[in-house]
């Protein structure tokens, strides 16, 4: 149905407003707020019968052509117009359209949302979650969710979530808690934990091959989900004979505690794996201490790692933050944290894989010292190749400490020498179908009918959501993406990537304050690690490294 021109009246003026009652009511209020400056959440529309709610049936309030409205409420500074017009990138021209794509847009701060905003801006780094959006008509706030990424790839200003933080509240009413009259900054760890829940309505991707397990499960439990094994074992002298007991439960996040001596992520995780609890022993008849074991049995493409910085302190009896300087890494090797079957299943890939990265590395070493001049062998096909490492230092050969050729390798090309020496290398893409088709036939049958789950347990850090402050219910959250996430990767000989690509010697981040997007050096990322009331890392989202 076509909107209704209707009036709405505030303050002794008359003001013409669009209603659309296929939109919801909060549509209508943000229309209002446009013409009269008067923020929803002080906004009093009154209807026949009482004042028009946030989840009001249009067919109940029956709205006609030029009725009109009486709006309450104290309106503040009318929202800025754009400094200059929107253009979509449909309509912008070559250069243009170059210029626009190098930053991602921002979001609008729509008053203590920016743990809102981060958290989306992170999630932005999953682009199968866009996919499975896109492939899918979900509603209710997935829908919203869909409908907010569109428009954020379709224009280079900054996006206003109205519509999905409307939703958000709507659908979680913890975040529409109210503090002298204006919403309360909320956590962006629980509003993470709560998209994904609302998600988990979202259909599945298909998997490549024909035994793959994908009909039944969701996009959530696809490539978000990970699978805990946990074993409480009865340590009391008494209970000898008393047999471990075993759950396995699903997990969206795992965490990392952080202690008085806590260094390390990995050190973090792993106490929050390990430890001791007391409850009701059966054979006992009475309260015994176990040891509990937690490892994974299933890794998701996704793994998201929470630092649990906000405590309960009893003495104060309040929420505070702790505050203390935790390093994470940047490639995270899970298979020290899984279970015994899903390591052996891993284990090969993973091996070679490792391998396979340092011939990556140091191919592109090459082609960047020669400006991309290397003699290839052929480029007419995969089988016309040297095969993968040829002509290169073979990992025997090589000091794993020193990286430098070791001596007694007759035979053996360095590729660290530094004489220009005339190197057949094989093209990249040749080499990399090769690479493929090796780790390919090493993943486990299990791993690969298992759609969206880790064949490798290696992964790369993508998205960081951290908080600046001391207070833990106050404070600000921005995002870290790696730029990696929005742009293609070119593994193209230096000086040749396409158009629009992104170069693999580029591992730069953007930094997503708000609406203020800018690029940040991978170099600085230590300086999130925490220490003082500066940004710290809070949320980390993982990404399980490609094969290809």
């Amino acid at each position: 149905m076509s909107p209704l021109t209707v009036h709405v009246k505030h303050a002794a003026r008359v003001y013409d407003v669009q209603l659309d009652i296929d939109q919801p009511p909060t549509a209508f209020k943000n229309a209002i707020y446009q013409v009269t400056g008067v923020p929803p959440e002080r906004m009093k529309v009154m209807i026949k019968g009482g004042m028009l709610k946030d989840d009001h049936d249009w067919k109940k309030v029956a709205p006609k052509e030029g009725q009109t409205f009486m709006v309450i409420g104290a309106a503040g500074e009318l929202p800025k117009p754009p400094p200059k017009p929107v253009v979509f990138l449909e309509d912008m021209e070559d250069e243009e359209l170059a210029q626009a794509l190098s930053l991602p847009v921002g979001l609008v701060n729509l008053g203590n949302t920016c743990y809102m905003n981060a958290t989306l801006q992170a999630m932005r780094a999953i682009p199968e979650l866009q996919g499975a959006l896109e492939a899918a008509s979900p509603s209710g706030l997935p829908g919203s969710l869909k409908a907010l990424y569109s428009n954020m790839s379709r224009t280079t200003d900054e996006v206003t979530p109205f519509a999905f933080w409307t939703n958000l509240r709507q659908t979680f009413p913890q975040f529409a808690e109210m503090t002298r009259g204006a919403y309360a900054q909320q956590d962006a760890e629980e509003c993470w934990v709560q998209m994904t829940n609302a998600l988990r309505d979202v259909p599945g991707l298909p998997g490549q091959s024909s035994g793959s397990s994908s009909s039944s499960k969701t996009f959530v439990d696809q490539y978000m989900t990970a699978q805990m094994r946990r074993e409480l074992k009865c340590i009391d002298p008494e209970a000898a004979d008393e047999p471990p007991s075993i759950t396995v439960e699903n997990i969206l996040k795992i965490e990392c505690n952080i202690g008085n001596t806590t260094n390390y992520m990995h050190t973090g995780i792993t106490d929050a794996l390990n430890g001791t609890i007391v409850k009701n022993s059966p054979s006992l008849g009475r309260e015994a201490l176990y040891n509990s074991k937690s490892r994974l049995a299933r890794l998701p493409a996704y793994l998201t790692v929470h630092m649990v910085r906000f405590a309960w302190r009893r003495d104060i009896n309040k929420k505070t933050k702790i505050m203390r300087r935790v390093k994470f890494p940047l490639e995270f090797d899970a298979s020290d944290i899984v279970t015994d079957e899903l390591k052996a299943k891993l284990l090969p890939v993973c091996t070679k894989l490792k391998t396979i990265e340092k011939d990556r590395a140091e191919r592109r070493r090459i082609r960047s010292r020669t400006g991309g001049k290397t003699t290839a062998a052929s480029s007419e096909g995969v089988n016309a190749e040297p095969a993968v490492g040829e002509g290169l230092t073979s990992p025997a050969s090589t000091d794993p400490t020193t990286g430098q050729a070791s001596s007694g390798e007759a035979g053996t090309t360095a590729l660290t020498s530094d004489k220009p020496a005339d190197l057949d290398l094989p093209t990249e893409s040749s080499a990399r179908a090769k690479e493929l088709k090796e780790l390919e036939d090493l993943v486990h049958p299990d791993l690969k009918s298992d759609v969206g789950c880790s064949v490798t347990g290696l992964y790369e850090l993508v998205a960081i959501v951290t908080h600046k402050g001391a207070a833990a219910d106050a404070g600000h959250y921005m995002a870290y993406v790696k730029k990696s996430a929005f742009h293609p990767v070119s593994n193209a000989s230096a000086g040749s990537n396409e158009k629009g690509s992104l170069a693999a010697e580029d591992e730069d981040w953007y930094k997503f304050d708000d609406s203020k997007v800018t690029v940040f050096p991978k170099e600085k990322l230590p300086t999130l690690e925490g220490g003082g009331e500066d940004s710290s890392a809070y949320v980390l989202l993982y990404k399980t490294k490609s094969l290809a």
